[in-house]
């Protein structure tokens, strides 16, 4: 059983071990530090080793992350939790995430993390006055 927990992602996926290597690289972190910032915000504790860390960027198996590891590793590496979500789904369960199709809807949310809840409530509006009923 533990074998099964710890298989190398399915078809040959990368997306998170990709996200971490990128991130850890461009922060100039260790695993250890990178380790000791992954804290989750909810609970207040760090769910991410440094093991865990190095195995997962050195391509060797690992156990699929939970969500408060998901959430730590976002705080971590300094993103949005969708993004690590996203790259964890593709890598572990082959779920491909599909904003869609020209690629806007997630060019827009991007964009709203750095609005204000004002603004974005404005933006809420104005998209429901332009949009055609579904």
């Amino acid at each position: 059983m533990a074998a099964e927990k710890d298989a190398p992602a399915p078809g040959g996926r990368a997306q998170l071990r990709n996200l971490v290597r990128e991130r850890k690289a461009a922060l100039g972190l260790s695993f250890d530090k990178l380790a000791q910032r992954c804290i989750d915000p909810e609970t207040g504790e760090q769910t991410i080793k440094a093991s865990w860390l190095h195995r997962l960027a050195t391509d060797l198996p690992v156990q699929a992350p939970d969500l408060p590891q998901l959430r730590a590793l976002a705080v971590g590496l300094q993103i949005p939790l969708y993004r690590v979500q996203d790259a964890a789904g593709a890598e572990f369960f082959g779920i491909d995430t599909e904003w869609s199709a020209s690629g806007d809807a997630r060019a827009f949310l991007e964009g709203a993390d750095r609005l204000t809840a004002e603004q974005r409530e404005q933006i809420r509006r104005l998209m429901d006055t332009m949009a055609p009923p579904e």
